[in-house]
This record gives C-alpha cells, structure tokens and sequence, in this order.
C-alpha cells in the first residue's frame, strides 16, 4: 500500500513480442533512461508498462448504494482495518501516528484477541445486506444512518481491507471451497468493500473483490506479491508469540444500532440471498494430464485451446453457436479497463462442425483448422489489448445516443446486436501458480459463468450456471468430451 501511495511501485508490462522485449536488455535501457522518456524506450522494444490506475483504489474504497447508481468512497488518510467475524464487525489502527505499521507480533495479538472473543454470531448480520438489489441495500443503508449508524458505517467504509474469520472448515472438499469463496450466506462479508480477504478454521484463504472500481489486474498482482512476500519472508511463524500491547485497547468491536425496520430488512436480505445461492449450480473440471507446455510443444494457443474447448462442448451440448465473451485487459492505455474478445470465429464454428459430426475429416486435417483457430484467436487477442475490439466503442456510442434522447440509430436495435450482447458463454482466465481457482456467475440467466486456468501441467475450469436454463454437470461432460478429442488429434498428427 505504501508502496503504491509512493509511486514506487514497478508495473506490470504487456510484450508485444516477449522473445524480443523480455530480456535483460529491456530492463536495462529503460531502466538508464530518464523516467521522462523511459516510456518511448519501452515502445521501441514493444512493450507496454501496463496502467497502474486502479491500483489506488485497492485500498480503503468501499461502493457506496445509492438509488440507481452507486458512487465508490475512499478515504486514504484511515489507518485501520475491519475484521468480520461470526458477522460482527472489528477494527483496529495498523498504522500508527507516524504511518509506520504495527510489529508482526502486534497484529497478530489484535487478531488473536478478536478470534478468542466469545460474542455470539451476530443475530441480525448487517453484512448480509450488501447481497440485496442495489436500490433495496440504499434504502436500507439510509435507514441505518437515520437512527444513529453512520459512525459505524463509515469505518466500515473507510478501512484499508476487510479480514473475514469464517468458522468452517474447507476440509480439501474443492466444490465448498467454490461455493463459500464465490457466496457463502452473506452473513459474514461486506460485499461492498473494494476487497476482503476469506480465511477458514482450517486455513484455506481466498479474495473477493467488487469489480466496479478495477479488474483482475491490481487483484492478482496484490495476491501475487502478498503470497510472495509472505513465503520467502515471513514475519509470523507458527511458534511466534503475540506481544503484550494490550490488545483489549486497540480493537473496538461495532455495535449497530437497530429497530425493528433494520432487523426486517436484515431478515428478508437473508431469505432472499439464500434463495439467489439455491439458485446457481457451480461445478468445475480439471485436466491433470495436459498444460501450457503440451499446447506450445503442439505450437497452439493455450487460451486459443481453451476457448475452442469451450464452443465444441456448447456446440456438443446444445448444437448451436452463441455470443461469447472474453475479458481482455486494456491496462496497456491510460486508465484503460477492458475490451471484449469474440472467441467464437468463423474458423472454431468450423472446426466444432466437423470434429461434432459422424463422418469427420481426417485428425490431420481437424489439426490444421485446430491451428487456424488459433492463428485467428492470436489475432484477436492483440487487437483487443491494443483497443482494437468493436464492444466497448459500440457500448460508448449507444450510452452517448441514450443520453441524447430521441430515436436510437437502427444498429443499436437490430436483434443481432442484442443477441451478441446476451453473452451466454462469459469467459475470464486467472492463471497464477497463487492461485488454485476462480470463479463467477453467469450474466445471462440462461448462460455460462466460466473461470478458466492455465497451469503448465494442467488446465481447469470453473462453470456456474442457473438451472434449468443451463446443464452444468452435462456441460463438464461434453467438455471434457472436448479436451479429449483435441488432444488426441493434436498427438495424433504430431507423430
């Protein structure tokens, strides 16, 4: 954090050409050039230091309901941060008056203290009112200032983080791991917060962040740097001893204050957050025998390899084709967020078509169009990075016609543009030897959440959806179906 608020902090950078730009020699001339022209070293070698402008929002940034459209506060002067337990709240300085943080022994006491605090489970969670509709949680929220919480509230707001201490065990059970990290009951999160971090008895960790102020960028490169920092230099061991600082003085638990119009909105917060989890069916897939390496040996894009998974098994499944959509980072541009990337080409319906039918071409020929889909997808890829996608453009003009009232043109309400908009595949990869897995739901009712990773040994896949609409479990089939037959062919025509 500090580092952040610095400026000292290096960036993430996107190589054009790794083999050309990944080298000591980049980081030696960019690093002799004066800060003022380092940038137009970096463009001569292709490469592009990524924004780092949502960086400053990883901290003490919470989104704040309002009726119809949110707005994110920050304040990065607090020193503390919040800590959820059994759905009561905790806080604590970090800091301390000189902006130095506190000795690891220190926090570890403040820690120790609140996970040995013996306070119930909070009867009326406040928490659980971040999972509501937008302008239901703004009302709520408003009531909750009027009868004397906004103190509360505002160091819940203003808090560097949120610590969540969730009393269950993972016990290596990776379809919980899924389902409490993604949702859990609601009851101990805020999900407003810009990011919390999820901890178990048994010590299993993950992140939930809220994705409006920034994207998997600044998330994964702070989990990154955190698990790095920790493993090759840690400063808690388990033999390590709390410090007598007094902990009873330096943790405030919240109190709120409710009636009996807060306690119903609490109350029907919960009901209808457990019937929206009741409703998404998660499931994954693992691919233990194949990674990044086998895709490189075979000269194919690992992403290209994945997303042509993903439209056989659809098109295995369902015998259609629909709108597909990747994430694809813009960070290369000034506070540059996302582009779309259409993964589903002329060149993969191809491939699906014939690798789908009885009389199939040769595994030599299905081998070709398997490296045209990827040639296509490379293509794609750069393009999106480079802002090069049509999404976001036709998004912009269609917002600035909307504001300007009056008819909109007649793109934006032909049923080919809203059906490439009803994203029934959404698609996002987060692949980190930090990360085991990541997940969200879909965006479509009728559609497919799909978190993807690629590990140089395997592949896997997290893939929600809402049924009936969608057929998960037969989707895992028709997708492994789909790993196995590309794989083979690939072998089969490199030998």
């Amino acid at each position: 954090m500090k580092s952040i608020r610095a400026e000292i902090l290096e960036p993430e950078v996107f190589h054009l050409n790794p083999k050309k730009s990944d080298t000591k020699l980049f980081r030696t001339v960019t690093r002799l050039l004066p800060s003022s022209l380092s940038w137009y070293g970096a463009y001569l070698f292709g490469a592009f230091p990524l924004d780092m402008s949502q960086y400053g929002s990883l901290f003490n940034t919470t989104r704040i309901p309002k009726i119809n459209k949110d707005s994110l506060f920050q304040n990065e002067y607090a020193k503390h941060m919040v800590v959820m337990k059994g759905g009561n709240f905790y806080v604590f300085d970090v800091f301390d008056k000189d902006g130095n943080i506190l000795q690891p022994a220190d926090l570890l006491a403040c820690l120790k203290y609140i996970l040995d605090d013996t306070t119930p489970p909070a009867e009326h969670p406040i928490g659980v009112l971040t999972t509501e509709n937008r302008n239901t949680w703004a009302k709520a929220r408003q009531h909750l200032e009027n009868i004397g919480n906004v103190d509360v509230l505002s160091l819940i707001d203003s808090g560097i983080f949120t610590l969540c201490f969730d009393d269950v065990e993972i016990a290596g059970d990776l379809y919980f791991l899924l389902r409490h990290f993604l949702h859990s009951d609601g009851q101990n999160r805020w999900f407003d917060k810009s990011f919390s971090m999820l901890i178990t008895k048994d010590g299993y960790a993950a992140l939930n962040f809220e994705h409006s102020w920034g994207d998997g960028v600044a998330i994964l490169r702070y989990f990154q740097d955190m698990l790095k920092d920790s493993s090759e230099n840690p400063r808690i061991h388990p033999d390590t001893k709390p410090s007598n600082c007094r902990p009873e003085s330096l943790v405030r638990k919240l109190e709120f204050k409710l009636d009996d119009k807060a306690k119903d909105y609490v109350s029907q917060g919960k009901k209808n957050y457990e019937a929206f989890c009741n409703s998404l069916h998660i499931t994954y897939i693992e691919i233990l025998n194949h990674g990044r390496k086998d895709c490189r040996n075979f000269k194919v894009s690992p992403d290209s390899l994945m997303q042509l998974a993903f439209q056989v098994a659809f098109h295995k499944q369902v015998g259609k084709f629909v709108a597909t959509y990747e994430s694809s980072s813009t960070a290369a541009f000034k506070h540059g967020r996302t582009e779309t990337l259409r993964p589903c080409t002329m060149a993969t319906k191809t491939f699906c078509e014939a690798v789908n039918r009885s009389n199939r071409p040769s595994n030599s020929e299905l081998a070709a169009m398997i490296k045209k889909c990827s040639e296509v997808h490379v293509t794609l890829t750069k393009e999106a990075a480079m802002g090069q996608g049509f999404d976001r453009h036709l998004f912009g003009l269609r917002r600035l016609a909307e504001q300007g009232g009056g008819k909109l043109p007649a793109i934006f309400q032909d049923p080919a543009y809203a059906a490439i908009n009803h994203n029934i595949l959404s698609t996002s990869t987060l692949s980190s030897p930090s990360v085991r897995a990541g997940g969200f739901g879909p965006v479509v009712k009728d559609g497919f959440g799909l978190a993807y990773s690629i590990w140089d040994e395997s592949l896997g896949a997290v893939v929600a959806s809402y049924p009936p609409a969608r057929d998960g479990p037969g989707y895992i089939d028709c997708l492994r179906a789909a790993f196995d037959d590309i794989f083979e062919i690939l072998k089969s025509s490199n030998t």
